[in-house]
């Protein structure tokens, strides 16, 4: 038998490597490293990821800063400079579809105006991404449903940005009415809203998706879900309204008032403003009443009921760096989503629904 050299081995087994790498059963045999860290992209740097999203990412656990997507060049400078964040991964809204090609990205987190989330959850899910959205979910149920199927199809997961689900003085009083400890809920009253002064935000543009109830009235309809434990069978009544028309025109809502049926006949009475301070839960039962107060602010939060006091103080951004942390562990960890799309899109087509009702004059079932 001819004896083979030491660089003829050397090379033969570097072929059959090779063969082995690019064979379908090779490539499944090498496991590929779990990531301690998942690196997640804001798309999006006004308020909310400026002052909120990316502090808070300063802290998590389980995910990190890795990119982000703007269309303003000096935005793009000023956070790579204070985040250390490389210029392969900074995007702008031309780009982003290359994201695709970044294994420093895990999760994209969307946090634009309610009209864009559409849009960019989907390309998001098509670039092969995991998808994390602000609220409100989207303008319409069926754009939530896009969303949702769009994340399916591509095997992704989508978590919608309810801060609250994640916060220990919402949990609290939900196992409360949960475990029923003061009886079943009889009635509810829910609000929730500021006095915004700007005139020329999305949040006053219908087009965009503003408006008192995609923005503020998702929270008094989350408070009427969450404090009664049930979802809703039907829109009673509603009414839509503004002091300012200047500002709110064409139909735009700055003041909702809306009443839900729950089943049993229990009802839930919700208001929601961009013309008040108003920011209170109210859930009326059979041994008492628990009272929150504020219940949906980002810092707080407070509540009172015949079995004590609520209250689990934190600083600001610790309500989004538990929000990101759960959904980044239990990417990691592949266990369900605490928020996952169908919670939003239970509460758009709650929103279409009060609309609908309040342009009826009478009762939705949903």
């Amino acid at each position: 038998m001819k004896q083979l050299s030491r660089r003829q081995i050397i090379r033969d087994l570097s072929i059959a490597g090779s063969a082995i790498l690019l064979s379908r059963s090779g490539l499944f045999a090498l496991p590929r490293r779990k990531k301690d860290r998942l690196g997640v992209a804001l798309v999006g740097l006004g308020y909310y990821s400026t002052d909120l999203l990316a502090p808070a990412l300063q802290k998590t656990e389980f995910c990190y800063l890795a990119g982000i997507v703007t269309g303003t060049p000096e935005k793009a400078e000023k956070w790579k400079k204070q985040y250390n964040i490389p210029d392969k991964n900074i995007y702008n809204y031309q780009t982003f579809d290359s994201i695709a090609n970044n294994p420093d990205i895990d999760v994209v987190y969307i946090v634009l105006p309610p009209s864009m989330h559409r849009e960019y959850v989907i390309r998001a899910a098509n670039a092969g991404k995991h998808v994390w959205c602000e609220k409100p979910m989207a303008i319409t149920e069926q754009e939530c449903s896009d969303m949702i199927e769009a994340c399916s199809n591509n095997k992704r997961t989508l978590a919608i940005g309810y801060r609250l689900h994640h916060e220990p003085n919402t949990m609290q009083y939900r196992k409360i009415i949960r475990e029923q400890q003061l009886g079943k809920v009889k009635s509810v009253q829910a609000a929730a809203g500021y006095r915004d002064n700007r005139t020329d935000h999305w949040k006053q543009k219908k087009e965009m998706g503003g408006g008192a109830l995609l923005d503020m009235g998702v929270y008094a309809i989350q408070g009427a879900r969450l404090g009664s434990g049930m979802e809703p069978v039907a829109v009673v009544s509603a009414t839509t309204s503004t002091t300012r028309p200047e500002i709110y025109k064409n139909g735009l809502d700055e003041t909702v008032v809306a009443k839900l049926e729950f089943p049993g006949g229990v009802i839930a009475d919700i208001k929601t403003s961009f013309g008040e301070h108003i920011n209170f839960l109210d859930i009326n039962c059979a041994k008492g009443t628990l009272k929150m107060s504020p219940y949906s602010a980002y810092s707080g939060l407070s509540g009172n009921s015949p079995l004590g006091r609520i209250h689990h103080p934190y600083e600001i951004p610790w309500q989004q760096t538990r929000q990101m942390d759960d959904d980044a562990k239990a990417i990691m960890e592949n266990k369900p989503l605490l928020v996952p799309g169908d919670e939003g899109r239970r509460d758009i087509r709650i929103v279409q629904a009060i609309y609908a009702s309040a342009q009826s004059g009478g009762k939705v079932p949903l």
